[in-house]
């Protein structure tokens, strides 16, 4: 389980670059809406990149990579990864929106990244949200 929690958080991030290269992709077969069906494992998550729980290692990477990959819309993003991030964000703006405003807050204080994923993704009409 814990290995199914770090790969959600490096997916969402992609933890691990080099500057001119893409993310790793040893994340890429991550089950990310098991994750997100499962309250316990996306609070977590939610929590570790708040800085509201604990973290593993592979979580504090992917902190440092959250203002990137909003910035950039995720570029250095494997098509895989940005597919999952997508869901991600997707889930939360729907379904978590409280949350969704802490990691705005937190990560894009000016709203200058999110506002654009908040617009796009407030538009899906059908959301499978979990309890």
């Amino acid at each position: 389980m814990k290995i199914v929690i770090i790969s959600l958080l490096a997916l969402a991030a992609a933890v691990i670059a080099k500057p001119e290269e893409q993310y790793t992709d040893r994340y890429d077969n991550t089950n990310v809406e098991e994750i997100l069906s499962n309250k316990r494992m996306r609070t977590s998550y939610i929590k570790c990149v708040l800085q509201k729980g604990p973290c593993t290692k592979e979580g504090n990477e992917l902190k440092s990579h959250i203002k990137e990959a909003l910035r950039t819309d995720c570029g250095k993003c494997t098509e895989v990864q940005k597919k999952w991030i997508k869901r991600v964000f997707e889930y939360l703006i729907n379904c978590e929106p409280e949350y969704w405003k802490q990691l705005v807050e937190k990560y894009d204080t000016n709203n200058e990244y999110s506002k654009k994923h908040e617009e796009d993704l407030k538009k899906v009409k059908v959301v499978q949200c979990y309890e």
